[in-house]
């Protein structure tokens, strides 16, 4: 193997693709709404013993948390992979979670209802990172040469000889994209 190939990928190409990945899009939020669903929808159905007790935590409604906690799971899902509606699966997420009380257990006994309102309100408050702007114009050296033609000593750059009116600055001609505010 040489010293230009680059082989297999190792740890450090894998956790930087996952950064970047991770980073653009609420990551914590689809991960504690994915989260609270398991609880949610598992508790009605689980059969806990402690010793030679059984509790059951089977309720009539079991069919109800069943669907909750998927439905938290897969908005979970699409925060992750579509960051798009993010908004919306946060406010369903914080709703469901609030249906959950009621339905499942207290809201898988508090833990699945506290996380996907966690996850909810993350969503919905998570913005995409703005890319910085390229400097639109850039400034030129300080020993540019000047073009041919008088410019006006009030206005650097306008030049005179192309038809303006030297009398007039840039304040009051040029602003607001050379429209004039009253008429």
């Amino acid at each position: 193997m040489s010293a230009e190939s680059t082989g297999s990928r190792g740890f450090t190409y894998w956790r930087r693709r996952f950064r970047a990945w991770r980073g653009s899009r609420p990551f914590w939020a689809g991960l504690l709404t994915l989260l609270s669903g398991i609880p949610i929808a598992y508790l009605p159905y689980a059969d806990i013993r402690l010793g030679n007790l059984t509790i059951a935590m089977a309720t009539t409604a079991g069919a109800g948390a069943l669907i909750i906690g998927v439905l938290l799971m897969t908005l979970g899902l699409t925060m992750w992979f579509h960051a798009v509606v993010r908004v919306f699966a946060g406010v369903a997420a914080i709703v469901l979670a609030l249906i959950s009380i009621p339905i499942s257990n207290i809201g898988g006994f508090l833990v699945g209802f506290l996380l996907a309102l966690l996850g909810g309100a993350l969503s919905i408050s998570w913005v995409p990172v703005k890319r910085k702007a390229e400097p639109a114009e850039r400034a030129e050296p300080a020993g540019a040469p000047e073009p041919d033609g008088e410019t006006d000593p009030l206005v650097p750059g306008l030049r005179t000889d192309e038809g303006h009116d030297p009398n007039v600055t840039k304040t009051t001609a040029h602003a607001n994209g050379g429209r004039n505010s009253a008429g």
